[in-house]
């Protein structure tokens, strides 16, 4: 059989910020941790924030 296509293949949904991106990490404690959307966004927004902060110097 061929590929079925039609308007109910491809669905939009509303993004789920939960949902797996792909990838895991592995925590301190040998825990697989499914890594998200809201955890690669939560990365970013901090990476921005460090930008725009003066580096601290010791």
């Amino acid at each position: 059989m061929g590929l079925q296509q039609g308007s109910n293949t491809q669905q939009k949904t509303t993004p789920n910020p939960q949902a797996p991106v792909g990838g895991s990490i592995i925590d301190q404690h040998g825990k697989e941790i499914t890594i998200t959307e809201e955890m690669i966004q939560q990365a970013c927004e901090k990476l921005e924030q460090s930008r725009k902060e003066p580096a601290k110097k010791d």
